[in-house]
């Protein structure tokens, strides 16, 4: 068991350096990569660990391994999917910038939908759950329970469209979302200044107006991101 943990951990630390040299563009798609007995003595581990770690880069669509061929790095823009994003962070500079505010751009579209589809089909009881954290995101102590508060409310708000899709995509932002807690923390930094507009979101859910809901939270995504892109200068 202690050996095969080891091994894990070793896998791990290989798929990373792998990773970053992908995403990072130090490998180009279409390149080969170096055998896999290469990597091992390069980087000083056995061959299991890197099968393994090579394993996670074809689940990820990050390479292409045919029999009797190199390891060929793939386009991870043209192949990949959601599940790329949170290693892409660490890729460099430039990519992290690139995922971070793409990733602000996809929520407020994303949630602004989501909050049209939830006027339309939510329940009784995440209505009165929405209106109960809008007022919680305000009253919170401090920055990070305000976040928490903030993160429910738009939880809720997707759970209550009723979509799956949206479900799932917003399940993928969530990991990158956790694994950046503190470069989020911006989007509550005016909570008080926006009490209002988490209010009306609630408010338009609740009474079953799509088009007012998606325009309270489209108008509050986008007053979150100027705070968040402020956080950057």
């Amino acid at each position: 068991m202690t050996e095969a943990i080891k091994r894990a951990l070793v896998s791990d630390q290989v798929f990373g350096v792998l990773c970053e040299g992908i995403l990072g563009g130090r490998y180009e798609p279409g390149e080969k990569l170096p055998t896999q007995r290469a990597l091992a003595a390069d980087l000083g581990v056995n061959m299991a660990s890197v099968r393994e770690a090579v394993k996670r880069l074809e689940q990820l669509e990050l390479v292409e391994v045919r029999h009797g061929d190199a390891m060929r790095v793939r386009d991870w823009r043209a192949h990949g999917g959601l599940d790329v994003l949170v290693h892409a962070l660490g890729g460099g500079a430039a990519l992290d910038d690139e995922v971070m505010r793409s990733v602000m751009e996809a929520r407020g579209l994303l949630l602004a939908d989501a909050a049209r589809l939830a006027a339309e089909r939510r329940d009784d009881e995440q209505a009165a759950l929405l209106t109960r954290l809008a007022a919680e995101v305000v009253a919170a102590d401090g920055a990070e329970a305000a976040q928490g508060a903030d993160f429910a409310f738009f939880a809720t708000l997707i759970a209550a469209s009723g979509n799956l899709v949206l479900l799932l995509v917003a399940n993928s932002i969530r990991d990158l979302y956790f694994a950046r807690l503190a470069d989020f923390r911006s989007l509550v930094r005016d909570r008080e200044a926006l009490a209002g507009l988490y209010g009306d979101a609630a408010a338009a859910v609740a009474d079953g107006d799509a088009e007012g809901a998606a325009r309270a939270v489209a108008e509050l995504t986008a007053a979150q991101e100027a705070a968040w892109l402020e956080g950057l200068s």
